[in-house]
């Protein structure tokens, strides 16, 4: 399997604090603020495709409402996994059918990054339900209403140049869909990770977060860069843990990860 390690890496975007846009907490100021944000990310490099882009966006209440009333880290272990996953023992089962139908290309992932199939299946059914559920926002007016915001506009600003950028390299549709916050393709990368983690996975020369290879190999990829160790342990207390809490920081999402991959085994 040829991988081509994605090589677009986002440069790290100094815009002075007078430069940079503003923010906003409802949608009344979002008209002026993109044609503020427009030459923000066009210092940053973003090209007229991602600057069309930009302007075709629109406010997104659907985010905010999201946003507002997030309730899953709320949960016990137990509650949530009920809630996304129907049962340890029925969710297991679909994941290792889907590990069988495809040994090889998974076994070849963990050959080069150390990720366990487990693990990335476990990643795959919890965001989108193996792809079923990949979100109903277009992910370039979601990401652009999260960094107008002013709860996160600064965390979020960042991932909004990317998807502008990946609009430009015909990574991203203009319209297409992702999930509330802006997160995008069968794993829900957000447009940072998506540009900086981003592989070759099924061999086509381009990187489609749409098309579960190419998905599921940066998964593997984000995980090993951000410290994964091949081999080791990825339950509480154990090496790979904590390397979790890079993927999401939501504790009870990491154990739920923990407890599935567990359950599927190897």
């Amino acid at each position: 399997m040829r991988h081509t390690i994605l090589t677009l890496m986002i440069s790290l975007w100094t815009v002075s604090p007078a430069l940079a846009a503003g923010c906003g907490n409802n949608a009344s100021g979002f008209a002026p603020w993109k044609a503020e944000f427009a030459a923000e990310a066009k210092r940053a490099g973003v090209g007229a495709r991602g600057l069309q882009a930009l302007a075709g966006a629109s406010y997104s209440q659907k985010t905010i409402s999201a946003d507002r009333n997030q309730k899953g880290v709320k949960y016990s272990l137990n509650d949530f996994i009920r809630i996304r996953l129907g049962s340890l023992d029925g969710f297991a089962s679909t994941a290792r059918k889907r590990i069988n139908r495809n040994r090889a290309f998974f076994d070849a992932l963990e050959q080069r990054y150390g990720v366990p199939a487990s693990i990335l299946v476990s990643i795959h059914g919890m965001e989108t339900g193996f792809g079923h559920n990949m979100g109903s926002v277009p992910v370039v007016s979601s990401i652009l209403t999260v960094a107008y915001d002013c709860r996160r506009a600064a965390f979020f600003t960042p991932h909004a140049i990317a998807a502008l950028e990946m609009v430009d390299r015909g990574m991203l549709s203009p319209n297409q869909k992702g999930a509330f916050h802006g997160e995008l393709g069968h794993t829900q990368f957000l447009p940072g990770n998506a540009m900086r983690y981003g592989v070759d996975g099924n061999g086509d020369g381009r990187v489609d977060f749409y098309n579960e290879a190419d998905a599921l190999a940066s998964t593997a990829n984000f995980l090993r860069n951000k410290g994964w160790k091949p081999g080791k342990g990825f339950e509480p207390g154990q090496p790979n843990f904590p390397v979790l809490n890079e993927w999401n920081a939501a504790t009870v999402y990491q154990k739920a990860i923990a407890a599935s991959a567990a359950r599927i085994g190897g």
